[in-house]
């Protein structure tokens, strides 16, 4: 059969969900736009700490909010990531960069920026610009403390304000790195106290996105960042979001897809977008009749377990798990489920033959060390790190299960 040509494909692993692909989160949309966008329309100043765990869509809620605050409360939106951030300098020169790509839904407020912020831009290119380095260098630490950062942003306002501008939505994403300089808590603290207690406050939504631990190292590190957030939690999308989302995008390019093939994506996702956009772009490319059935999301699944743990499982849990009862144990703990984050000895301990029994303390000691898990709140009780790690060693496992012509797993244990 002559393989049918690809277009576009509906999915984007890596990158944030387009507006037109998001599904779920109604509520916590709502409170974001009724407790952030509309208080900060008003003039008030809001901080929210968006919560989750890694692949879980964080960064597409923030795009998405800020797209609808654009759209339909008049809030400038500015997403800086931090990625790279080793100091509060570095947090200043992303937030300056982000602001010069900002706009990208108004030119009129967009070409306001670059006309203002003119000496901050290097070479215009057919498709943007370059940025001037060395200025920005040279300026950003005059942004570096909560009186610049607040005036430089009020200034963002006055100067959009005839393009209907009332208000400023600064996204601080990638905060892994920064948490650990106390001077970031002390940084995000007085912005939002000194805003707080001005005359005229500059109406601001700031928005931070990282897992708890990351939060709770900022107020490790300064005690009173406990109280500023209202904490926006995101966990992992429902069955019923993921059918919607694995749907919406198939049908855009005019491909249907079978009900045990549906299921099959659903179940291996686990409710988290990073994964749905590997199985789903992995499907989309093995698919040759534009009908996604079991053998394609059987394959699919193995595509983007390879893809995962490339991306995201340090290899090094797994060359340095060589013994074979090792890898089988290990195998046996994926199988529980890839939702569960936690284990128990004894849940293991049931299903491991003699031979890898006389070896599983070593092999729990190992993946300590390998920093994979941690010990639990109850004696016996085993927690994963990583949800990302924790999906790949399912996955990899899941692949090893012998599968039947449809797609399906021989083994009746589901």
């Amino acid at each position: 059969m002559e393989e049918i040509s690809k277009g576009k494909s509906p999915f984007y692993p890596g990158q944030p969900v387009p507006v037109e692909l998001f599904v779920g989160r109604a509520d916590q949309i709502d409170r974001i736009m009724k407790r952030g966008v509309n208080q900060v329309s008003q003039g008030k100043p809001v901080a929210i700490y968006v919560q989750g765990e890694y692949g879980i869509g964080k960064s597409s809620i923030a795009g998405f909010t800020q797209r609808l605050a654009e759209k339909e409360y008049g809030v400038h939106g500015i997403y800086a990531t931090l990625g790279g951030a080793k100091d509060i300098t570095d947090v200043t020169k992303a937030v300056l960069e982000a602001t010069l790509r900002s706009g990208a839904f108004n030119p009129t407020r967009s070409d306001k920026i670059r006309n203002w912020l003119a000496k901050y831009i290097g070479e215009q290119k057919l498709f943007g610009f370059t940025i001037n380095a060395e200025a920005l260098k040279n300026d950003a630490p005059n942004f570096s403390t909560p009186f610049g950062m607040l005036d430089f942003l009020s200034e963002i306002i006055e100067h959009l304000k005839d393009t209907g501008v009332k208000g400023v939505f600064l996204v601080l994403d990638e905060i892994n790195g920064i948490t650990a300089d106390p001077q970031f808590s002390h940084f995000i603290k007085g912005i939002i106290d000194t805003n707080a207690l001005a005359a005229t406050p500059v109406p601001l939504l700031l928005m931070i996105c990282g897992v708890e631990e990351r939060r709770r190292e900022m107020i490790q590190k300064h005690r009173p960042v406990e109280r500023l957030f209202d904490i926006v939690q995101i966990d992992a999308l429902t069955e019923a979001e993921m059918k919607e989302f694995f749907q919406r995008a198939f049908t855009s390019v005019n491909i249907s897809i079978e009900d045990f093939a549906m299921s099959f994506l659903t179940r291996h996702s686990a409710g988290f977008p990073k994964i749905m956009h590997l199985v789903g772009d992995a499907a989309y490319w093995i698919d040759k009749d534009n009908i996604i059935d079991g053998m394609d999301a059987a394959l699919s699944v193995i595509t983007a377990a390879d893809d995962v743990g490339t991306k995201y499982v340090d290899q090094q849990v797994y060359k340095a798990l060589k013994s074979k009862d090792y890898q089988s144990i290990l195998s046996k703990i994926a199988m529980l489920g890839p939702a569960e984050m936690n284990f128990t000895k004894e849940q293991v301990a049931s299903k491991l033959t003699e031979m890898e029994k006389g070896k599983f303390n070593n092999f729990l000691q190992r993946m300590m060390k390998l920093k994979v898990i941690r010990g639990g709140e109850i004696r016996g009780e085993y927690i994963f790190n990583n949800r990302m790690a924790r999906l790949y060693i399912w996955l990899e496992s899941s692949r090893k299960v012998p599968k039947n012509k449809s797609g399906g797993e021989l083994s009746k244990n589901k």
